[in-house]
This record gives C-alpha cells, sequence and structure tokens, in this order.
C-alpha cells in the first residue's frame, strides 16, 4: 500500500469513474454523488480525491465548503473492499489534513454511523475527532448496506490544529457492537435493538452536557466526558 498515490481527482471522466467506485462500495442501490455536481463543487473549493494503484481507484473521498470559512464538511469517505483493513481510510484523512491547513481550514465535520467499530476506530481513535450531535434517522430509509435500520448519525468535529487525542477523565462509556454490519444482516431485530440503545445512551450523554471523547477499542465502547 505504500506506492499508492492520494491525489484529487482531475477530469470529468475521473468524477464518473468515482460514482462507479461509490457503488462498489456501499452497494449498487445506494444512490451515488453525481459526477456533474462534484466536478463543480470541487471548482468552488471542495475536495474530490482518491488514492490510486496505477489507474485503479481503491478509495474516495469526497468534502465541501461551509458556511464558515475555516471548516470543511467531509460528505464521503470510501475503502474499497479490496483494500479495506489497511490504514488506508487513515491516509486519505491525513491528506485532507494536509489539503485543508493549506488552505487555512482548521475545522472537518462529518456524519458517521456511530454502531460501526471501524467508523468508532477511525474518527474517534486514532483522528481524535470529539462529538456531542446526534442525528435520528438523518438520512432516511436507506439501501445497500445501510439497510434495515434507522440510519443515525453522529457528527464528528476534527480540530486540525489539535495536538493529540487524549481523553481527559471519562465519566461514562458506550459499547458497541464488534460488527454491526454482520448483526444487520443476520439479526435484524437485534441489530434495532442495539441502535435503538445506543441512541437512548449518546442522546442523553450529551442532553447531560457529556461529548464522545475518545473510544476504547478492547472495550469497543465510546468513552464520554465533560465538554469543554
Amino acid at each position: 500500500m505504500t506506492d499508492l498515490i492520494l491525489r484529487d481527482l482531475a477530469s470529468l471522466a475521473q468524477m464518473k469513474a468515482a460514482e462507479a467506485f461509490q457503488r462498489s462500495v456501499w452497494g449498487e442501490d445506494d444512490p451515488a454523488d453525481n459526477s456533474d455536481l462534484m466536478l463543480a463543487i470541487q471548482h468552488e473549493g471542495g475536495l474530490v480525491a482518491g488514492a490510486f494503484d496505477g489507474d485503479r481507484m481503491l478509495a474516495f473521498l469526497f468534502a465541501f465548503p461551509t458556511s464558515d470559512p475555516t471548516a470543511q464538511h467531509s460528505h464521503r469517505l470510501g475503502v474499497h473492499p479490496d483494500a479495506q483493513g489497511r490504514g488506508l481510510g487513515l491516509r486519505m484523512k491525513l491528506y485532507q489534513k494536509d489539503w485543508c491547513l493549506a488552505r487555512g481550514i482548521t475545522r472537518v465535520r462529518w456524519t458517521y454511523d456511530p454502531a460501526r467499530r471501524a467508523n468508532a476506530v477511525l474518527n474517534i481513535y486514532r483522528l481524535g475527532a470529539t462529538a456531542n450531535i446526534y442525528y435520528r434517522d438523518y438520512y432516511g430509509e436507506m439501501e445497500g448496506i445501510n439497510a434495515g435500520v434507522p440510519s443515525d448519525r453522529l457528527l464528528a468535529d476534527w480540530d486540525l490544529t489539535r495536538a493529540d487525542g487524549a481523553t481527559a477523565n471519562p465519566v461514562d462509556t458506550v459499547p458497541i457492537p464488534a460488527d454491526f454490519a454482520r448483526l444487520a444482516a443476520d439479526d435484524p431485530a437485534t441489530a434495532l435493538s442495539e441502535r435503538l440503545r445506543i441512541r437512548q445512551a449518546l442522546e442523553a450523554g450529551f442532553a447531560d452536557g457529556l461529548q464522545i471523547a475518545g473510544f476504547d477499542r478492547r472495550e469497543n465502547a465510546y468513552l464520554l466526558a465533560r465538554g469543554a
């Protein structure tokens, strides 16, 4: 994986290839972001990037400006199934960090499924993002890999100027399943129950002034602490 090239996409043809790539990651039934839209957003200051092994795209990232010129919203990050589990998601986020800091952008925000361990490990444990906003059924009913359960999302907030991701004085924990995707496929009723349990626990913590400040990989649990 060390010889991969990470770079911005450079043509409409590559944007169209990114549409097909999205379907390979999120499922054929999940609507892909349109190539024309991605091209226009890139021209207006957004980030559309990929990781390439030769001409083959193995990862994809799409982000766009917000009403705050110092903040970017990261809409999609996907790694091809053939390349998952090799740290490529982290490499793409660090590429995004460098891209943003070079342009005076110091925060990146994005939504993610709080029940999926890989998301929590990357977003909270490795990047040091925090979260204290929970969206119920954010996208409504979804297809592809997200089908069958409410599309709840957390809003991650990544401070690019933060020196470390240390968690200060956690006061509560919220465990999540070790493999929510398999649970949703094999036992939808239990997956729904887990979704609602995580929702209730995180919403209660946020209402009490707590925020997600870390993730314990051994216990598969969010660490909640008092917000700054």
